[in-house]
């Protein structure tokens, strides 16, 4: 099992950068390209992880500690997913932030926390134990809290703050004591013989109150209703911050319910309290999005509708389709927030010649019913190449959704005063769409097959 060590060797260049940026205060433009070449090893190292997974296949290593605390990496589809996630797009952030801070009186210790940020997040994703779990929990909260009040004038950054460490700490303390009861019920604090147990022994009321624990900490930690005011609030912090905070950090919850997968699974009450409070975030979420004139404000209240679905995804036992939102909204939301100062000039930019295409009554009947049957026939597809029973209930009545994004999408193409061409265009992106979502699901379904189960398997 030494070779599982490997990826515990991703966040130490980001510890040495770390350690490198904090001495003295000030500008660091060139201890700033240092994190940013340990960002890119840590990078380098998962994908070395993923070479071992397909070559050597899924394990734990050993321990690294006595009496069962200390560290241990969790290599399999799920572990090498995050892993490299998190390593690129904090890759990306850094080098987003060696020039978007340059000048800054206190660029360096914002490197540091960064950087620190950055490698509790690597042993989170990996955690072989639960101590190494809820260690890196915890740090990660710690480091973030201290890139919140990088302005820490302003009063803004300070209420957020507050309510971040508030509902922050609520989570530890779900945390702790849900991986206690965990632990205690199993006999072992190492992650991959949990899930093993709960896969093959079932659950108890022990471990049903544990997974409830799990779960309320998840919910904290990705902003759902009501606890969700504090990620709204976190406009304040310099841009590299909402990217990684929105991107990969809020994400944390949806992956510890992915981590935990069948432990959950053995508390169906669990899993439907979560679809409950997620589909009422998502919705809440997104209808107050659209209110929003203020552009991050706006990506701040879509990542807690995203959060909202993704919790939903959770309570219907749709793990690999959790996962798989995880990857695509870190990847939207990062590329977002890090453009969105462009976005804007360009938006200014454009010229609007002639009327806007609005839909009336007709156009949206037309639209979702054309929605309805790009739906229908792409499903079908599907069903017919891979079999209709590869769908569970839960996943096609998810993908139900897609139906009313794809006919708003479609309504804009239909109105009486488009274009022919903006008529070809919506129709091509709506079925590409539709493609896209019925792939990537298969993907997601076949890469963590054996690792992830769902109620209908």
């Amino acid at each position: 099992m030494s070779l599982y060590l490997l990826p515990l060797a991703m966040p130490l260049p980001l510890l040495v950068a770390a350690a490198v940026a904090f001495p003295g205060s000030g500008r660091c433009p060139k201890r700033a390209g240092l994190a940013e070449a340990a960002a890119l090893i840590s990078f380098v190292i998962a994908l070395g992880g993923f070479v071992m997974l397909v070559t050597q296949g899924a394990g734990t290593s050993d321990l690294i500690g006595i009496a069962g605390i200390g560290l241990s990496s969790l290599l399999d589809a799920v572990s090498v997913t995050m892993l490299l996630l998190v390593s690129f797009i904090g890759w990306l952030v850094l080098r987003y932030a060696r020039t978007y801070l340059d000048g800054e009186a206190r660029q360096r210790a914002f490197t540091g926390w960064l950087c620190l940020t950055l490698a509790a997040v690597l042993f989170l994703v990996q955690a072989g134990n639960l101590v190494q779990l809820v260690a890196a929990w915890i740090g990660m909260s710690v480091a973030l809290r201290r890139l919140l009040l990088f302005y820490p004038e302003r009063l803004a950054a300070r209420r957020a703050e507050r309510k971040k460490r508030l509902f922050s700490r609520l989570g530890a303390a779900a945390l702790i004591v849900g991986a206690g009861l965990a632990a205690w019920a199993y006999g072992t604090d190492d992650i991959a013989t949990i899930n093993s147990m709960a896969r093959t022994g079932g659950g108890s009321a022990l471990t049903a109150v544990a997974a409830g624990l799990l779960a309320f900490s998840a919910l904290l930690k990705s902003a759902q209703f009501p606890t969700h005011g504090w990620l709204t609030e976190v406009m304040e912090a310099p841009t590299p911050v909402s990217a990684l905070l929105h991107a990969g950090i809020v994400n944390a919850g949806g992956f510890l319910l992915v981590r935990f997968a069948d432990l959950m699974l053995t508390a169906p009450g669990v899993l439907a309290a979560v679809a409950m409070v997620g589909g009422f975030t998502a919705l809440f979420g997104a209808l107050v999005m659209l209110t929003q004139p203020a552009v991050k404000t706006s990506l701040a209240w879509s990542t807690v509708a995203q959060m909202g679905f993704m919790m939903l995804e959770c309570g219907l036992a749709l793990f690999p389709l959790a996962l798989l939102h995880i990857v695509v909204h870190s990847f939207y939301k990062a590329h977002a927030f890090l453009a969105s100062g462009g976005a804007v000039e360009q938006v200014a930019a454009i010229r609007r010649p002639g009327p806007i295409a609005i839909p009336d009554g007709a156009a949206v009947g037309r639209a979702f019913g054309l929605a309805l049957l790009i739906y229908a026939v792409i499903g079908a597809i599907f069903g017919f190449a891979f079999g209709f029973g590869h769908k569970s209930p839960q996943s096609l009545a998810l993908g139900a959704i897609l139906i009313f994004g794809v006919a708003y999408l479609l309504a804009q193409g239909l109105a009486d005063a488009a274009p022919r061409v903006l008529t070809r265009k919506t129709a091509v992106n709506a079925i590409a769409a539709a493609v896209g979502y019925f792939t990537l699901q298969t993907a997601a379904e076949w890469l963590t097959r054996g690792t992830l189960l769902s109620l209908g398997t």
